[in-house]
């Protein structure tokens, strides 16, 4: 029988059954994956440790567990069209796992998991089933392995252990890398579950398409390394990622019958009826709404706890796009202003003491998704009302497809998500194209972010360089644990040459205009992280005759530092002893733009509210950019008030506080965690401020001992990012005094000019302003006087060309103005006739042409006189039969034209 606990309980004991085996906690990363801009959410467990598969790190632990937040909305994986629809799938959820890295193996892999969902759970035995994985291409070797240990486990029925090929228990990161045979574990939920049972042809079994069986948990066993889709060679340490579906096993030891029934999220369901004043039948009668109110305020939450806001790019689409989804299905419940905070709230009481980021930024999550909701309802009716009529053209032409262009008009213009649309489509039996509305996003520069599931990994390169390292290790050129890496401290240090590169492969020496790769036992110079640059500099030949520039730095390996760049002088080789110099003046100025950086937050949290959060970063020599959480445009006394603030606590000449900490201890501080960062167990801490410091932030990057070293601050541009997001540049330090510089050189040149004294400038200029305006309406007013003056003699003087009246007349520095208030004096003075004005400034001519009522009627036009007359000019215009205008820039043309004017009207 279930038994009934509680899902906090049900995720504290998963942990802690592990913990006792010997696994190290690891807490869950954020659903934005730290430094790796591959993936568009964390979509799995295993993505915090997938550079740990692909070789590119190493932890100091072999065993690991935890519960990892995850979103499933593009990509490969993606359950948003199936939420709302089932009782299984959502946007987020939880997946609970533990590993091995080259530690313990299937027997204990399979064990520990019988033992934690039988004996520890008491799930019922007979209703478990298990697979493991047989080719049915016979390529590659069944897991016998796997099916003999579960054969070993106490109590299992046999014949509940069943063979499945590649699509369902074989195991792959992407097209090539690390993968392996899987094992997963169903429960047989009943009969009654089965969801095909009118289908006489459907047979009930694991992995049979129904929902009588029920899979709860997955054993990956990484034991290969795919070079080609032909090619597995055997990996030298094999690992174990499992994976639970949270929600799932909730369900089952809940003893209900859908995940929205858990106490996970029926407290959401709950409060969502107390707003409608549903009862539990008229609830469930009209499920679906419920359910995805519930899954997508519940994604939209964490989303936005983690830095995540809505807007019209990629991570933030998808925030965006869930808000106004479930906004749009709580009309269909009546609820027709905001709503969601509410259902927020129930969110953050739930899983804030699991996932204490929640709680932390309450304010925030609960202001954005009512922003979010009030800006969709100012546009979703006349959205509605557009799709509407789309779709009754639809029907009226027996098509069943969406336009994807129209589909993403209706996005860009009224502001209704692909997801909304199809949402509507689907309801009367019709479909949107996806691909022509992603297609049509791109051509507006907005991408969504949905592709494949982890494009270019990186690592590449990892085993060629792990191979290097193993034997630059064996030779003694470098310690044991690898390249000794201090970017605080090794600014200029003494190092051996472990080894030389070109084109990625071992050389013996790199000669004079070669460019390639160093690697030194040690190393101070930086590698690019958390926005911060690389640092360059150069390494130096001990008797100083051999030069290599430093361009670049990299990690492509554990253990292995890379120093990239170009010989200018002499020759590098293996075993040489050099020195290796970080380029200091550049090092000072990122510093300094670094920690400024660290000031801003602080200040722009203090200024503009606690729910600014850092939305990404540039740490260069020459200047700073900070993106960040906000939802409108700051003001310009905003934007003084941040600068201001940021000079003081330079003035104030803070010390930094530099330690490192566990990453558990930190948080428990307040230490702000940047999402998108990837954090260790150990973690440097940057903290600024006498007493309760004022900013208090993760960062491994470099910085200054002193605030007074920044020197100044200055923002020089604010504005979007994206939608919620924004974007300040700023300098500090050398640049911001050459700016000041600059500018104090304009002011005494102008001071000069206006022989005044700096208290006087500006009194100066607005005098000066003043004259001029004054002159300037004096010279209009003398222009059009001389122009009235130029009329009434060319009035005199008016030609019959065709029968007909016509004025030309040619003026020289006037305007378009006068130009068209002697077309009105013209229409005045005349009963019958045509005017054409022609002014010349500067090689530019302008035209106004006017044509009296009489012969507009004989279809005389003033609109065809500009353009042809235009056109001749190499230029254009048009307009009314009655008055036109346009130009040019070939005035020279105009001796011509005056002479045939007949050919032009």
């Amino acid at each position: 029988m279930p038994i009934s606990k509680s899902g906090n309980d049900i995720r504290k004991e998963f942990i802690e059954f592990f913990q006792e085996r010997g696994h190290k906690f690891v807490p869950s990363s954020s659903l934005v994956p730290g430094g790796d801009q591959t993936l568009l959410f964390t979509n799995a467990g295993m993505v915090q440790f997938k550079d740990v598969f692909l070789g590119t790190d190493k932890r100091d632990y072999k065993r690991a567990v935890n519960s990892q937040k995850c979103m499933r909305v593009a990509g490969k994986h993606n359950d948003l069209d199936d939420v709302g629809r089932d009782d299984l799938h959502h946007t987020f959820f939880e997946m609970l796992g533990n590993w091995s890295f080259g530690d313990y193996y299937k027997q204990d892999a399979i064990s520990w998991a019988w033992e934690l969902l039988t004996e520890k759970w008491g799930l019922e035995k007979n209703r478990i089933w298990v697979t493991y994985f047989k080719d049915e291409l016979g390529e590659i070797e069944t897991d016998d392995e796997a099916a003999q240990n579960w054969e070993k486990q106490p109590g299992i029925d046999s014949s509940h252990i069943l063979p499945f090929g590649r699509k369902d228990n074989f195991w792959e990161m992407a097209d090539t890398g690390p993968c392996g045979p899987c094992s997963e574990i169903h429960y047989d939920k009943g009969a009654e579950y089965c969801d095909k049972q009118d289908d006489p042809a459907h047979k009930c079994g694991v992995n049979s398409d129904c929902h009588r069986y029920l899979e709860l948990w997955n054993l990956v066993f990484i034991q290969y390394n795919r070079t080609n889709p032909s090619n597995l060679d055997p990996l030298p340490a094999r690992h174990v990622d499992t994976g639970m579906g949270f929600e799932r096993i909730v369900s089952v030891m809940q003893g209900v019958d859908s995940n929205y029934r858990t106490d996970l999220l029926m407290p959401l369901i709950e409060e969502v009826m107390r707003l409608t004043g549903d009862d539990t039948k008229a609830r469930d009668d009209n499920f679906t709404p419920y359910r995805v109110i519930a899954d997508h305020a519940r994604a939209a939450s964490f989303l936005i706890a983690d830095g995540v806001v809505p807007g019209n790019v990629g991570r933030n689409y998808v925030c965006r796009m869930i808000i106004r989804r479930a906004s749009r299905f709580g009309t269909k419940l009546g609820l027709n202003q905001p709503f969601l905070a509410k259902v927020a709230e129930q969110v953050i009481n739930n899983y804030g003491t699991a996932y204490p980021e929640l709680e932390k930024n309450r304010k925030t999550i609960l202001e954005n998704i009512t922003r979010e909701e009030e800006r969709f309802q100012t546009t979703v009716e006349r959205g509605l009302s557009y799709l509407n009529d789309e779709i009754d053209r639809l029907i009226k032409h027996g098509e069943k497809i969406l336009d994807g262009h129209i589909a993403f008009d209706l996005y860009a213009t009224h502001g209704l998500p692909l997801e909304i649309t199809r949402d509507v489509l689907r309801e009367k039996g019709l479909e949107a194209d996806a691909q022509g509305f992603f297609a049509a996003m791109e051509e507006h520069r907005v991408n969504s972010g949905a592709g494949k599931e982890f494009g270019a990994l990186g690592g590449e390169d990892a085993e060629s360089y792990s191979v290097l390292s193993a034997k630059i290790k064996s030779e003694g050129l470098v310690e044991e644990s690898g390249v000794v890496y201090n970017p605080y401290e090794l600014l200029a240090v003494k190092a051996q040459l472990a080894a030389v590169l070109s084109n990625g492969e071992e050389v013996k020496t790199l000669k004079t205009g070669d460019s390639g790769e160093l690697i030194i036992d040690r190393t101070g110079f930086y590698i690019e992280a958390g926005g911060q640059v690389s640092d360059t500099g150069r390494i130096i030949s001990e008797d100083g005759k051999s030069v290599f520039i430093v361009k670049d730095v990299r990690k492509p390996a554990p253990g292995i530092i890379t120093h990239v760049g170009k010989v200018i002088e002499g020759e590098f080789s293996s075993g040489m002893m050099v020195n290796a110099e970080v380029d200091i003046v550049r090092r000072q100025d990122i510093m300094r733009n670094h920690t400024a950086t660290h000031l801003l937050h602080a200040e722009l949290q203090e200024i503009l509210g606690e729910h600014v959060r850092q939305a990404g970063s540039l740490v260069a020599p020459d200047r700073l950019r900070f993106d960040f959480t906000h939802p409108k445009a700051m003001t310009r006394e905003e934007i003084r008030n941040v600068e201001d603030a940021v000079n003081a606590r330079i003035l104030n000449n803070y010390i930094l506080n530099i330690r490192e900490k566990k990453l558990a201890q930190a948080l428990e501080e307040g230490a702000m965690a940047l999402f998108g960062e990837k954090y260790g167990e150990n973690v440097r801490t940057i903290t600024i401020g006498n007493g309760t410091p004022f900013s208090y932030e993760l960062c491994g990057g470099t910085h200054v001992h002193e605030t007074a070293e920044i020197g100044t601050f200055i923002i020089t541009s604010e504005g979007s990012a994206a939608a919620g997001i924004r974007r300040i540049e700023a300098i500090t330090g050398r640049k911001a005094y050459e700016l000041i510089s600059g500018k104090n050189k304009t002011l005494e040149e102008m001071k000069d000019l206006l022989e005044s004294s700096y208290e006087e400038l500006i009194p100066s200029v607005k005098k000066l302003i003043s004259v001029k305006g004054d002159l300037e309406k004096i010279v209009r007013q003398n222009t059009a006087q001389s122009a009235m003056s130029l009329y009434h003699d060319a009035k005199n003087s008016v030609e019959e060309i065709k029968g007909r009246k016509v004025m030309w007349l040619k003026l020289e520095n006037s305007s378009q103005d006068i130009l068209r208030s002697l077309s009105d004096q013209f229409r005045n003075d005349f009963s019958s006739g045509i005017a054409v004005f022609v002014n010349v400034t500067n090689g530019n001519v302008q035209i106004v042409s006017a044509v009296t009522q009489d012969l507009v009627k004989e279809k005389v036009s003033a609109g065809e006189i500009v353009k042809n007359i235009s056109k001749a000019l190499g230029g254009s215009g048009g307009g009314r039969p009655e008055l036109a205008q346009g130009g040019g820039k070939n005035s020279e043309k105009l001796i011509e034209i005056e002479a045939h004017l007949g050919d032009y009207l």
